[in-house]
């Protein structure tokens, strides 16, 4: 394994100057850091046609988080920005790579373009050779002077992601070190360079779009041109580029599956039973298709059929029995107008009619609560105002430092939940009540918490729609009706 990088790393960054020479350079060779496009400093290292991009991003931030990783005063290694050691236009575009480069002396003088030069006073441990012929500069196969590192570990991929049409896990990754590039390769003979936030994130996360994905979930416009040979190919080792060189774990074999869609359009329906209709046009003939929602839900042909199906939201997954292309995904919901929860002490129950699991559908679906004038959305980044557990309305909720229920003790509440057309509305009124008893010569007073609600919203259950309650506990009362009327009649007959 090769020795930690951090020191090195930090090492080579201070020794940077603006003298254009290096002490102890044999042949007039001299060390620096040059700004070098991603075009230029994969050139050497691919066997690819299509050059490799500069990254366009539309995120606010990201693309200037160049900071470099460093180590500690206590010894540990603190990580630089997403985008360390890149350079960028100052409005959004990723350049490309802050590298050190070998160069004569003579030959640098000879530059038209001196890709801002910084010298070093020492030699690096990895290094990209520049030639130039015509004032021209060309980059050379990283020079690694210590030997590859060799990886372990192994690598992972899915055809389901965010950020573009192939996303790929790697289980070990370099530590201690910024990664400037990474190059992945196929049986095929095919490479491909990476590049920072658009194809390299942390923790081994690599993405690309390969034409099919269009736009990641930031709305970045993914650029494929240099990635669309690699659908169908097969994966067989994975490089790092750090400032100590060359990390690799091999002896890989994993298909990248045939990309026919980014997703599929499925109907929306009716909760209970019955079926939705989704487009599989886009479908190759070949394509083994095997479809899958979840427990009481069947798909045949472009026809997906559910029995006693909650309202929410589902995903349809269509794989490929054979094996020769990607899952494909798409996400339609099912609705009902029946409110199955009520307040009730301090808490939102099963409303009359309706089953625990029924409350508890509603209670996990909650996407929004309004409190007053103010709405709060729910999920990892929003306010949980109500615990979709067990209901409870959580008064001690803050959104950011400010509380959500103001202390005034009196709130109209209006919850959203996926899959329910209508918003449950009620008031709660949290106020403490004082009650006097005389009785003789003493008075009490009494002072008790108070826990009202007042409901805006039915919680009845239509007949004309799906059956998401339970309505067997009606039976009882209206048999009894009708053996009163029976009692009454038999005993006007016997008069």
């Amino acid at each position: 394994m090769k020795k930690s990088l951090s020191i090195l790393s930090a090492a080579l960054l201070a020794a940077a100057s603006v003298i254009p020479c290096a002490s102890g350079a044999a042949d007039d060779q001299v060390y620096g850091m040059m700004k070098i496009p991603y075009a230029d400093f994969y050139a050497a290292e691919l066997n690819n046609s299509v050059a490799v991009d500069a990254v366009s991003s539309a995120t606010a931030n990201k693309w200037n988080m160049t900071d470099t990783g460093s180590v500690q005063e206590d010894g540990t290694w603190k990580n630089g920005g997403l985008c360390a050691g890149t350079y960028n236009d100052g409005a959004g575009k990723i350049l490309g790579v802050i590298y050190p480069v070998s160069i004569s002396q003579a030959d640098l003088d000879s530059l038209t373009d001196k890709y801002d030069f910084t010298a070093l006073d020492t030699a690096p441990a990895a290094y990209k050779p520049v030639t130039v012929e015509g004032g021209k500069a060309s980059f050379g196969k990283l020079v690694d002077t210590n030997g590859e590192e060799a990886l372990g570990g192994e690598v992972k991929v899915s055809t389901r992601s965010n950020y573009g049409d192939y996303q790929i896990s790697v289980s070990e990754i370099p530590q201690n070190a910024d990664i400037y590039g990474v190059i992945v390769k196929t049986s095929e003979g095919t490479s491909y360079g990476m590049r920072a936030l658009e194809n390299i994130w942390r923790n081994g996360a690599i993405s690309w779009g390969a034409g099919v994905k269009q736009k990641e979930s930031h709305g970045n416009v993914l650029s494929s041109e240099h990635y669309k040979s690699s659908q169908g190919q097969t994966i067989t080792e994975v490089t790092f580029i750090t400032l100590g060189g060359y990390s690799t774990v091999s002896g890989q074999n994993v298909y990248l599956p045939l990309k026919v869609a980014d997703s599929l359009s499925v109907e929306d329906g009716k909760a209970g039973s019955g079926s939705v209709k989704f487009d599989n046009s886009v479908f190759p003939a070949d394509y083994a298709q095997t479809g899958t929602v979840a427990d009481g839900f069947t798909v045949s042909g472009n026809t997906v059929s559910y029995t006693n199906a909650k309202p929410g939201r589902y995903t349809l997954t269509v794989s490929d029995s054979n094996g020769k292309y990607s899952d494909i995904s798409g996400n339609f919901m099912l609705t009902s107008s029946d409110i199955p929860v009520k307040y009730a002490d301090g808490k939102l129950v099963a409303a009359d009619g309706f089953t625990a699991d029924d409350a508890a559908n509603f209670l996990k679906n909650i996407s929004s609560v309004k409190v007053g004038e103010n709405t709060y959305n729910t999920g990892r980044r929003g306010v949980t105002v109500i615990d979709p557990e067990t209901g409870e309305i959580k008064m001690d909720a803050k959104s950011g430092e400010t509380n959500v229920f103001d202390g005034s003790g009196k709130y109209s509440l209006s919850v959203t939940a996926t899959g329910y057309t209508e918003p449950y509305n009620f008031e709660i009124d949290t106020n403490p009540v004082t009650t006097t008893t005389t009785t003789g010569r003493s008075t009490t007073t009494t002072t008790k918490a108070k826990s009202t609600s007042k409901t805006t919203t039915k919680t009845t259950t239509k007949s004309d729609s799906p059956k998401t309650g339970d309505t067997s506990a009606a039976m009882p009362i209206m048999a009894l009706a009708a053996a009163g009327a029976c009692a009454i009649a038999f005993s006007k007959r016997r008069k």
